[in-house]
């Protein structure tokens, strides 16, 4: 049954709607580990979290740390016959671009670096401004952009590819992990632990200023 008195697109903080089949519910309490889902569709409602505001800005201020030096360090060496050679993931970009490969190079700076980048800093300036309750200045735009970049952040794709690839090379190349895959490593782990974690509640946590 409908919600009465209820704007389009603005869910109260004392209801549920799916945004899958738009099914309404009561909203409620939810227990330690326990998962909201929607009795039509199955889809999830909510979850409970435990990690907070101020966790959430300090998992996101880590991550931008682990995602600075995983670019400012080498991936891997590769060496044969005494060359070696080794490069960040920048250097893999340019060298893609400067091969005829501009369009891989596009998909691989916007995906790798542009997106997660742009993912951090948004989501760091309204954690920044909801500690306090307070919804940041232009807080719509970037929840929103938050919502449509998220599917295109694959960074823990990239980590998996380039240890496949290290164990592949490894027949044909002397092959040596640098601090920069490792950086990758601890960013892909922590990108899986904020997965868990539903943003959509900072709609419900924090408020406009008074004008």
């Amino acid at each position: 049954m409908p919600a009465q008195g209820v704007q389009p697109g603005i869910a109260p903080p004392t209801l549920w709607i799916c945004e899958h089949c738009d099914t309404v519910y009561h909203r409620r309490e939810l227990a330690c580990g326990e998962v909201a889902r929607c009795a039509r569709c199955d889809a999830i409602l909510e979850r409970h979290h435990s990690v907070g505001v101020r966790g959430m800005l300090a998992l996101v201020i880590t991550a931008m740390i682990a995602f600075v030096q995983a670019n400012i360090w080498p991936i891997v060496t590769l060496g044969l016959n005494g060359q070696q050679i080794s490069t960040t993931l920048w250097g893999c970009i340019e060298m893609m671009w400067h091969q005829g490969a501009q369009v891989v190079a596009v998909i691989a700076a916007c995906t790798l670096f542009f997106f997660p980048i742009g993912k951090m800093l948004m989501l760091g300036w309204v954690l920044l401004y909801a500690r306090t309750g307070r919804r940041a200045p232009g807080f719509r735009l970037a929840m929103v952009t938050l919502y449509r970049v998220g599917p295109w952040t694959m960074s823990e794709v990239f980590v998996l590819g380039t240890l496949v690839a290290i164990v592949k090379a490894h027949m044909y190349f002397e092959v040596i992990p640098n601090p920069g895959v490792f950086a990758y490593g601890v960013l892909m782990l922590i990108i899986t632990a904020f997965s868990s974690i539903d943003v959509r509640r900072l709609w419900d946590l924090t408020r406009d200023d008074p004008a």
